[in-house]
């Protein structure tokens, strides 16, 4: 069959000649003969298929470089490579939607605050305590623990007067990311944050979190061909309000009135799966692609964390854990340890106690921190 000029190709593709060349220097679509005194491409015509997916894709937004990968597996392969990258960019639109709620919420409460000393106040959605905010501080204990199956541990955990963080590194560098995003976030515990900024100082330390990633990774290095990163769940206490940082598949947890909620979202590929209809609750526990994140502080630009504000009430308990402890022990355990454990100390021991009872088969790390009156005295305990 006769070959395509590269005028009539871009024509029965949909590309433009621009975008065939281009296509072609990226070795993603080669033509099937160059000229070689003017370098002018044809085309076979069995190659259109390949070049109007590469169409679809690209108005997918779907990168240049993850196009190549799907071009190169074989029909399913490509089909779960498209799901997880449309999964994604779903999770990443709701993280923007999240941040614009929050900026919508803050903007429209700011002139009816400026004579407020701390402006930025999360919207109360439950009828606030009678103890003002700030006669309210945090009693905290964190423990990390290597488990009784994994050589090392890939964890990291910080609690300390004003921040509460904990960290799940994956890939040969684990450890040393999760350890990095835990310091960029524990190093906001000596900055002074001006009322009106809250936001904007915990963005600038998940950005600086992911710097810190992205150096690990050097192009000449071993860690270089395989994923490094690691997710991250951290609160910010300000004495007037609590934020919330999130990426990855840690999590937080509310306890309030007795009644145990989860805080955050997994950004999690069966997560996504679930909330499509296309698995049922039951199944994602044991789906060979539980693993897979969709974010998480990984050293690229882009990097979308959930972040957010919340009400706080005398009485509130928090846990911050990585998934070796929410993906061993149910939430119905981790409720009543959090119901009946007197102290965070205490409570931190009895949950990464329940992993290890579990099997212990991956790094447990857990934050607890209590609400309380300014005047209590803190609690901390970090292993």
């Amino acid at each position: 069959m006769a070959l395509l000029t590269i005028g009539e190709f871009a024509r029965r593709s949909r590309l433009s000649p621009k975008a065939l060349r281009l296509y072609d220097e990226l070795g993603l679509l080669r033509p099937r003969q160059v000229d070689p005194v003017t370098g002018y491409r044809r085309y076979a015509p069995e190659q259109l298929e390949q070049a109007r997916l590469v169409a679809w894709l690209r108005r997918l937004g779907m990168p240049l470089a993850r196009i190549r990968r799907v071009c190169e597996l074989d029909g399913p392969a490509a089909a779960r490579e498209v799901g997880a990258f449309w999964a994604e960019t779903e999770a990443d639109t709701a993280a923007r939607r999240d941040l614009a709620a929050v900026l919508v919420e803050h903007l429209s409460r700011r002139a009816v605050d400026m004579s407020d000393p701390h402006p930025i106040t999360p919207p109360a959605t439950v009828a606030p305590t009678p103890v003002p905010a700030s006669l309210l501080t945090l009693r905290h204990a964190a423990l990390t623990d290597r488990g009784l199956v994994r050589p090392s541990n890939q964890d990291a955990v910080h609690a300390g007067s004003t921040v509460l963080a904990v960290a799940d590194g994956f890939g040969a560098g684990g450890a040393a990311a999760g350890a990095a995003a835990v310091d960029a976030l524990a190093r906001l515990e000596a900055a002074p944050i001006p009322p009106g900024e809250l936001l904007g100082f915990l963005a600038d330390a998940v950005a600086r979190a992911n710097r810190a990633v992205q150096e690990l990774v050097h192009p000449d290095s071993a860690a270089a061909s395989h994923a490094v990163g690691t997710t991250l769940t951290a609160m910010l206490w300000t004495g007037s309000a609590l934020a919330l940082v999130h990426i990855g598949d840690s999590r937080a947890y509310l306890l309030r009135g007795g009644e145990l909620r989860q805080i955050t979202h997994d950004h999690t590929f069966v997560r996504s799966m679930v909330e499509d209809g296309r698995l049922r609750p039951e199944e994602a526990a044991t789906h060979p692609q539980r693993l897979l994140l969709l974010r998480a502080l990984d050293g690229s630009a882009a990097t979308f964390p959930d972040i957010g504000l919340h009400e706080v009430r005398r009485g509130d308990r928090y846990l911050l854990c990585s998934d070796g402890l929410s993906g061993a022990v149910p939430a119905a355990a981790l409720r009543r340890v959090l119901v009946t454990a007197a102290e965070p100390e205490q409570a931190v021991r009895e949950l990464v106690a329940l992993a290890n009872g579990s099997g212990g088969a991956d790094n447990v790390s857990c934050v607890v921190a209590d609400v309380v009156p300014a005047n209590a005295t803190p609690v901390v305990a970090v292993g």
